[in-house]
């Protein structure tokens, strides 16, 4: 761990100098005199800086809306809970849904918080607020936390991503303002790979060198009288995209080259294979995954389709906590699970739950946070939040923490705005130790 610490602060301070010197994609540094409103955007965020106690981040995150109240937010004999049983864990006094036997084995090295509250109760708009911790606007476009940690801290490897995500949801915040240069790659099918990714049969190397140089050619003149930064950042990607075809670590999206028994360990759900994809895309060195599992929109028959669901993550969440402990990585890895809200404590007409913003849960595992506990606490039945409030910018925050990023660092957007990681998010800093 400490020879992690040391590389990822090493780099920090490198990309960081680097960063000062220079602008990227139009987003500027924050400079010495602040003007007013880039003052108070410091000023409001957090202060926290250490060395990070993460290296990766796998992101888990449930698409629709999770209910707390099946899944981490255990309140047992309620009304309000319904038909699900709650179970003991690994970690002593920490109790979980019955959904999610597999998971309760693990939580000695997790977190659960259930103290979460969101301003946004719709969904476009709440997951955005979760990726970004800005609310949606139609005149800017923020970055998520991973376009965030390429932004500060560079990539690890040369030839692959700094992100990647995998989903089918084209709605994904992307990079934002800060451009394709440090926009992740999209995988919609995990068991697929990375499609069109190779030289078409029947055509040389020299062949593709050959009609590449031409297409520059003829783009010269129309880059010199359109010198644009977003012009030019696309053709960094194109050449990236033709550094990785060329990669020997292409192959760390094949997931056929696992074994059987890893496939047989995460199950044939794309939601596992995901999860799997995530473990070995960090294995060489893309450092932040997300994952995501639509279907929470529980309005109608919650406790049919919860449980499906909870299956699905329980496998999946289980199955990737083991493995990167196995193999040395969950100390380095920030594993977290979440939504862009809960659902309501009352059952509706249709036996469903509807959106509840008000307080949802949470977890948290591996990189450096102390398992085996709960933060924060709703009143009985899950209705209200009463201890240790969390907002959405203090979970983006924590996670930010967690890998080092200056919290406080004000960038500016191609319209001059000001802008930090997390907004004015604190980060939960007692989670960790």
């Amino acid at each position: 761990m400490k020879a992690l610490l040391n590389r990822s602060d090493t780099l920090s301070r490198r990309q960081f100098a680097g960063r000062l010197a220079q602008t990227c994609l139009g987003v500027s540094v924050l400079p010495s005199v602040l003007s007013g409103r880039a003052q108070a955007a410091f000023e409001g965020a957090s202060a926290a800086r250490q060395v990070p106690t993460a290296r990766n981040v796998i992101y888990l995150y449930m698409a629709g809306g999770m209910s707390h109240l099946d899944t981490f937010n255990a309140q047992p004999g309620r009304e309000e809970a319904g038909p699900v049983e709650h179970i003991k864990t690994s970690a002593d006094g920490v109790l979980l849904s019955g959904y999610l036997p597999m998971t309760a084995q693990h939580m000695h090295h997790a977190v659960i918080l259930n103290s979460l509250m969101s301003t946004q109760g719709a969904h476009a708009q709440g997951n955005y607020f979760m990726h970004t911790s800005y609310t949606l606007r139609s005149t800017i476009k923020h970055p998520t936390m991973g376009a965030w940690m390429t932004q500060f801290q560079g990539r690890s490897h040369p030839s692959l991503p700094g992100s990647v995500v995998v989903t089918g949801d084209s709605r994904h915040p992307g990079s934002g303002f800060f451009g394709a240069s440090v926009a992740p790659l999209i995988v919609n099918n995990p068991a697929g790979g990375l499609q069109d990714v190779r030289v078409p049969h029947g055509l040389q190397q020299s062949d593709l060198d050959d009609r590449l140089g031409l297409a520059a050619r003829l783009d010269q003149g129309f880059k010199a009288q359109y010198d644009y930064a977003n012009l030019s950042a696309h053709g960094d990607v194109y050449r990236d995209a033709l550094k990785m075809m060329k990669s020997e670590d292409l192959d760390a999206f094949d997931i056929n080259q696992e074994p059987a028994e890893m496939h047989e360990l995460y199950g044939d759900e794309t939601f596992g294979q995901g999860c799997l994809l995530a473990r070995r895309l960090v294995e060489h060195g893309v450092r932040f995954v997300e994952v995501s599992l639509g279907g929470w929109d529980t309005h109608n028959d919650n406790f049919v389709r919860v449980p499906e669901q909870c299956a699905k993550l329980d496998r999946g969440l289980a199955s990737l906590l083991g493995d990167l402990h196995d193999r040395g990585l969950l100390d380095e890895t920030l594993v977290v699970v979440t939504t862009e809200f809960g659902r309501t404590p009352r059952i509706n007409q249709n036996e469903g739950r509807d959106h509840y913003p008000k307080a949802f849960s949470s977890l948290l595992a591996g990189g450096g946070v102390r398992g085996g506990q709960i933060y924060g606490k709703t009143d009985p039945g899950g209705h209200e939040v009463v201890e240790d409030k969390v907002s959405v910018p203090d979970l983006n925050a924590t996670i930010g923490y967690a890998l080092g990023l200056p919290l406080n660092q004000v960038l500016f957007s191609p319209s001059k705005r000001p802008f930090t990681v997390a907004d004015k998010g604190q980060p939960l800093t007692g989670l960790f130790g």
